[in-house]
């Protein structure tokens, strides 16, 4: 056993109010207790001569407390429809079935993040999850609570090098939670930065009383991020149609430095965009305690001039290039107050993921759907739509569209990726697919033209975006290993979390942990490589090797 103050001399004056300092916790308690205090300000440390401070917990660990009192159901691991791993026994991914996987298709590994509402259990534990095109899990970082999700993950980059990146909290999302509109933020989320060896070296939150929002973390050439946030703000809504007593969920643009974590820049939509150009009813605010949801930005990019950026605004069907220094809203392309007329079949509705290409080219995902559970007759189809402006005579026309095989309403979430090679990659949001086409695109009446990849996730899940990147990665953290028996011979199974240069592995076993010799070589297959021995051992070990047949991973030694 060891004490509280043992641990408190070691942590550098950690405190937490709520525990009797003569409490005393096993050596197996010690990490999860550490993790529990709140460490004092760096200052006051240096000040005593203590060094540095005890690590902070991270931020988005604990679920945002349900409202309502409904418990969200548990996710379900026992499925075809999950993965389960001998060596890995606490990882459990969705599985995902490929539908298509035609040439021209990207190599690059598949960056999802799946999670589920609040009313149904979801297929696998919520995280974030890193595919091949063959479904196979590459890396997966499991949520501990089904109230717990991540959102956004993608590879940036960050001090010169690739890094992972995500939003992580709780997403408002009834019957749990109707405190805020669906599909908010709740307090206390906040966003990771991971490193190769899949280390978190740094969390950013939102600033000035806002809560990071789940629809954009992007880190700019200039060591910033910029950022999403929200507040709900009091306010009469009758003149909107709605409660008295009501708020507006105002959305705010934020750019934070991140080496200082100074905010560069804020920018409210409730200062610059008028409230009477939002298309979501204020009648709506009802089921989520007088909020209206007026704006919900969902994205935000870079242009080709350094003081703009661009900002998509889902429920005002508006896209908006706006110029930091004086805050001024540039051009508007959609919604009430379009500055471009918008050719036929260039029209857009319920819009997310705005990028901005030059010259002067938008893709965006265009949901066009729903409000409601029931698809309104005539709802045009989602789809990828990759927009022309023409900055002379202000108009807008549409230069390719990319329709899912078959054809699909989406109510909600969504992007669009260029790939390197002009290949599109394309999250269909709530509905649970994931695409790739070639760059020509297809029209809604031949949806199949040009499409490369394909893959569906299990239905009750969902990924806000998805991504391909290229990701090298060698986790710090050694291999697992795992031996059980299987007739008359034994079965080692080895994986390793995360690792993208693991081609084969060596097992190795002897009558003791010194006497370890080779067994055999295998290649590496799938997530889980199961091998076969015909030696009892009981000592086992395997070791990672890479194309070059070089050893870059070694596991335990077990007793089997």
């Amino acid at each position: 056993m060891i004490s509280l103050r043992a641990i408190v001399v070691v942590g550098s004056f950690c405190s937490l109010a709520t525990l009797d300092a003569n409490d005393t916790f096993s050596l197996e308690r010690l990490e999860v207790f550490y993790d529990e205090f709140v460490c004092e300000e760096k200052e006051v440390l240096s000040k005593a001569g203590l060094g540095s401070p005890c690590p902070i917990p991270h931020c988005g660990t604990v679920p945002y407390p349900s409202n309502t009192g409904y418990v969200t159901p548990d996710p379900i691991v026992n499925s075809s429809q999950v993965w389960s791993f001998v060596s890995a026994p606490n990882l459990h991914p969705m599985k995902i079935t490929v539908n298509v996987f035609n040439p021209g298709t990207s190599s690059g590994p598949i960056f999802v993040a799946p999670y589920g509402f609040s009313m149904a259990a979801m297929y696998g534990q919520p995280g974030t999850l890193i595919l091949d095109n063959d479904g196979n899990p590459i890396y997966f970082r499991p949520l501990s609570s089904p109230n717990l999700m991540n959102t956004d993950f993608r590879v940036q980059t960050f001090n010169g090098s690739p890094v992972l990146t995500f939003w992580q909290g709780t997403l408002a999302s009834p019957p749990a939670y109707t405190n805020l509109p669906a599909a908010s933020s709740e307090p206390g989320s906040c966003y990771y930065i991971l490193d190769s060896t899949y280390t978190v070296i740094q969390t950013v939150s939102a600033q000035r009383g806002y809560t990071s929002d789940i629809h954009e973390f992007l880190i700019t050439p200039n060591y910033t991020a910029l950022l999403l946030s929200t507040n709900p703000v009091p306010m009469d809504l009758t003149p909107y149609g709605g409660p008295k007593n009501g708020y507006v969920n105002d959305f705010a643009v934020q750019e934070i430095d991140l080496k200082t974590n100074e905010l560069l820049f804020f920018w409210s939509a409730l200062d610059h965009i008028p409230l009477s150009n939002s298309f979501e009813p204020a009648s709506t605010a009802s089921s989520s305690s007088n909020i209206w949801d007026a704006y919900h930005l969902n994205s935000v990019g870079l242009t080709d001039n350094v003081e703009d950026i661009v900002v998509s605004g889902r429920n005002t069907w508006t896209i908006y290039r706006i110029n930091k220094p004086t805050g001024n809203i540039v051009w508007q392309l959609g919604g009430a107050d379009s500055n471009f007329t918008i050719e036929s079949g260039a029209e857009f509705s319920w819009q997310h993921d705005a990028r901005f290409f030059p010259p002067d080219i938008i893709s965006l995902f265009d949901d066009n759907c729903c409000e409601g559970e029931t698809v309104p007759p005539g709802t045009p189809f989602a789809h990828g739509l990759i927009l022309q402006l023409n900055l002379g005579t202000m108009t807008a026309s549409t230069l390719t569209t990319y329709f899912h095989d078959p054809n699909l309403n989406v109510g909600s979430q969504g992007n669009v990726q260029t790939l390197p090679n002009g290949n599109r990659f394309i999250g269909w949001g709530q509905s649970p697919y994931y695409s790739e086409f070639a760059p020509a695109g297809n029209t809604e009446s031949d949806p199949a033209l040009n499409l490369l990849y394909d893959a569906s996730i299990p239905s009750s899940n969902y990924t806000y975006r998805a991504y391909r990147h290229d990701w090298v990665a060698t986790p710090l953290y050694p291999p697992s290993i795992a031996v059980q028996s299987s007739g008359s011979q034994n079965v080692v199974y080895a994986s390793w979390n995360g690792s993208t240069e693991t081609t084969s592995w060596q097992v190795f076993a002897g009558d003791s942990p010194k006497t370890l010799s080779l067994v055999t070589s295998v290649p590496k297959s799938g997530f889980e490589t199961a091998i076969p021995v015909m030696v009892d051992g009981p000592f086992f070990q395997v070791k990672a090797l890479n194309s070059s047949a070089e050893i870059i991973g070694v596991s335990k030694i077990i007793m089997w």
